[in-house]
Formats: structure tokens, sequence, C-alpha cells
């Protein structure tokens, strides 16, 4: 099955979408990546999910990425002694650690940790930020705040601390506890909730292990701040947009979305835009223009992917969300508008340091300079191919690798298509399966010619060196290199 477009896209599986019929509708449709969200649902009912997503997998020949993602710490106020409470503005309202039921003079917030890291002057932002209170004093066991804007809150509702970094790690015991079922279960990338800072994820890449890759989501104005050292130790990136609409003033989003998008493909990282793409499609069989505009502006923003969440999870219509995502994509790429876009973005994007870049960005040339039908990278842990990726060629990208995990990791690289070829040990043999792949699924006939990216000496990470224009007929191959 080959897409007609290079951004991916990630369907979240959840109710509406946890049996084989659905899960096999949503990659026919064009889904590249399954999401398994670890706040909702059980192990079990994840594990299900997974087999099913790995049946497709078998029945369909093609590598499907499973991306986990972690919940993260949530930080929630306590209970009312009426389940709500109504908060006017300018009143006083403080919270503390009393478990005594709430009312419209204070509540329970269960996290001392929070208390130990705020200022007077601090923001505090309940329920999506619907809420926000100003500390005006605070304690070890306390915060005295001032209602800023109103309105009913509610047991449980959630917290936000924009202005402070919390002395809180991204992953809670149940994190630790779902990262090590998701990595016995075998999926492919762990997506990281709550990263404020690099030592984030190094603990979550500790724990990993090296049998998932660890994307992390930024969601915070920590992480923001920090998103270079926090970029550098991860595997992949994901633009959550919703807490950091809600930590941020919604006007700062779109320019931080820009520069995040940029500098991880700087960096030949993927990176995902992810939250309320096409979130009116929960209900409705058709999304919104401004929804649609949505998508397509991280499209031309260059993005690795593109996320489904309760759209493709619980909603109504989880098979047309994915289509209506992939059509979008399939209209944006094919617009010239969109080439000049990505053309004019590599300058400010791709940096030269190694040999390999030098070597990625002679094959993106070449390509679109002669007749070149595709470019192939043989590659054991992908790092060729997402190198390859970030030059944004105009012509297809063919992944091979003998190696499954690899192969599924790559499913959330821009433009590559994985397929998998047999361990090789000289580079005609690579050039020969590179050929094979490139007309087995459509991207070139034996009259094309590709190019061939890989490492010599093989099986050796790290060794990009060695760029080759062949013909797609393996029989001019082996005439041509007899040996």
């Amino acid at each position: 099955m080959r897409r007609l477009r290079n951004v991916k896209i990630v369907a979240t599986l959840g109710p509406s979408s946890s049996d084989y019929e659905t899960i096999r509708g949503l990659f026919e449709a064009g889904a590249d990546v399954f999401r398994l969200n670890m706040s909702h649902g059980t192990q079990d009912e994840q594990r299900a999910r997974y087999d099913i997503i790995r049946k497709v997998e078998e029945d369909l020949g093609r590598p499907i990425a499973v991306l986990a993602d972690l919940q993260g710490p949530k930080l929630r106020v306590g209970t009312f002694a009426d389940d709500e409470a109504e908060l006017v503005e300018g009143a006083s309202f403080r919270l503390d650690l009393s478990d005594t039921p709430g009312s419209q003079e204070r509540v329970c917030l269960p996290h001392p940790e929070i208390f130990a890291a705020l200022e007077a002057g601090s923001s505090l932002l309940v329920n999506d930020g619907k809420i926000r209170l100003k500390v005006e004093e605070c304690g070890e066991d306390f915060a005295n705040c001032t209602v800023i804007v109103g309105g009913t809150i509610s047991n449980r509702k959630g917290v936000n601390v924009p202005d402070v970094v919390l002395p809180l790690a991204a992953l809670s015991p149940k994190d630790k506890k779902d990262l090590e079922f998701a990595c016995q279960l075998g999926v492919d990338w762990l997506a990281l909730s709550f990263v404020q800072r690099a030592e984030d994820v190094l603990e979550a890449k500790a724990l990993a292990q090296g049998r998932a890759a660890v994307l992390s989501k930024i969601e915070k104005p920590a992480a923001v701040r920090c998103y270079e050292e926090i970029l550098e130790v991860s595997d992949g990136i994901m633009v959550a947009r919703g807490d950091l609409g809600v930590e941020l003033p919604v006007q700062n989003v779109p320019p931080i979305q820009k520069k995040l998008v940029r500098k991880a493909r700087a960096a030949a990282k993927p990176v995902i835009v992810a939250t309320q793409m096409l979130e009116s499609m929960i209900e409705s069989p058709v999304p919104t223009r401004a929804e649609v505009s949505d998508v397509a502006t991280a499209i031309y923003e260059g993005a690795d992917a593109v996320m489904l969440s309760a759209e493709s999870a619980a909603g109504r219509y989880p098979i047309e969300a994915v289509q209506t995502m992939n059509n979008v994509a399939e209209q944006v790429e094919g617009d010239y508008t969109y080439r000049e876009v990505i053309s004019a973005s590599r300058s400010s994007t791709v940096r030269r340091q190694t040999i390999a870049d030098g070597i990625v960005a002679a094959a993106r040339e070449i390509a679109e300079t002669t007749e070149i039908a595709a470019i192939c990278c043989y590659s054991q842990t992908g790092t060729s191919v997402r190198l390859v990726a970030r030059e944004r060629p105009n012509v297809p990208i063919v992944a091979m690798s003998p190696i499954t995990k690899t192969l599924r990791q790559i499913c959330l690289t821009w433009g590559a298509h994985a397929t998998r070829c047999d361990e090789v040990g000289r580079f005609k043999m690579a050039v020969v399966n590179a050929a094979r792949a490139a007309r087995e699924f459509g991207f070139a006939d034996v009259s094309d010619q590709i190019l061939v990216v890989a490492g010599v000496p093989f099986n050796v990470q790290g060794t990009t060196n060695i760029l080759r224009v062949a013909p797609c007929d393996e029989r001019l191959i082996f005439r041509t290199d007899p040996e």
C-alpha cells in the first residue's frame, strides 16, 4: 500500500476504534501510526488493541508504528461538599492540604510540591484555564489567592501552574508501570508527558533501555524555554497544543509551533503536530473550514505527522476523520505553493556538519535537477532515512532495513515508505534491493534511475557515506558491477 502524500497520520485508538475491522479501516484510510493513550483504558484493553494492530500489519504486509502516550503526573483539586462551588471574580480563595470537603472559600490541593514552588504573583489555572487564580500569599501547605477569572469549580478538576518549574518528575509511579508494560508489549515509540527539562527525557530513556524511542511532548512553558536541550536528548517531538494553549496566551501558540517544527526538522527528528486538529469530527461527519486550514498549516510547515485524538478514539466518525486528514494532505502537497514553501524553509532548518549531511543534501540536489525516480536508503537504525527526509526532497523516499523495529519507527518519518529487505554485506546488493523495492511499490520502472544512500561498512550505526545513481533494472547493475 503506497501513500500518495509525505506527511504521516497518527490515529488514537479508543472505544470507537478497538475492533479489527475499524483498526484495519483506519490504516487503509491513511493512518500510519496508532497511538495508545495510557491515560484511558486498562492495560488489558491496550494489549488487545496492540495485538489487533499487529494482526493488521501481518495481514496487509506493511509495517505499522505504535506509540504509547504516557499520562504524566495529573494535578487536581480535591472534592467539594456540594460537588462544586461558584468562584466570583475578585473574591478570595484558599488552596491547602486539608482533606475537608471544599466550599466557595477553599479547597484541598493535595500536592505539597506545588506549594513548595509557588511564589506571590504566580498564576494557577483550573479546569483547562477556565478559572484563573493569582497567588497573593503562600506557604508550605497553603496558597491564598484572588480569583482573576471566576466560574464553576467542581470535584477533581485539573490544575496548571504555568509560571514555575515544578519539582515533579515527568514520570509518575503509574507512568513507570505503563512504560515497562508498553516496552514489554513491543511499542515503537513512547510519548512522554509533562516534560519540563532534558533530565525528564533522560530518565525515560534510561527506563526504556532502547526498547522504544522516546518522543517528548512540548506542552509546558518550561519545555519551550528549554526546548533545544530537550530536543537534543529526544528521539522525536510532539507539539501538544492543548496544555500549551492553556498555560500560554493562545496567540503565542502558532509562532511557537512553527519554531518547534523547524528546529526538530533541523535536528532530523520527527515532529508531530497534535490536539484539536479535526475536533468537530467527534460529532460531525465533516470538519470546519478552520480545522482544515489548521491541518494544512502544519503540513505547509513541514511537520512529519499530524495527529487525531478523540476524533478517532471516541468520535462517531473515526475512519472519516482519517480520510479527511489524508485528503487534505494530498491536496496540500499537490499544490505548487507547498513545494515553494518547503524549499524556502530548507535554508533555515538544515545544518551542514557531517559527511552524512553532505551526502543527503547531494542526493536531494541530484534528485531535483535530474531524472531520478526515488531516493532509496538502506539503514540499520533509520538515521540516514531521517537525514534524507529532513531535506524534504520532491521524489519518494524508499526506506529499507532488515530490522522490524527500525521499519516501524520509520513510519513516523516524513515521506518514508518503509520496506523490509534482506541483510546485505555488499553495497551492490543494497543497490539491487533498492531497485527491486522501487519497482515493487510503483515508485519506478526498469527504464528509470534511482539514488541509493547507504553506509559502508554495513551494519555499523552512523556511517552514511555513500551515494550512487543506479538503474532500476538489476540486470544492468549486475552487468556493470559483476563482483
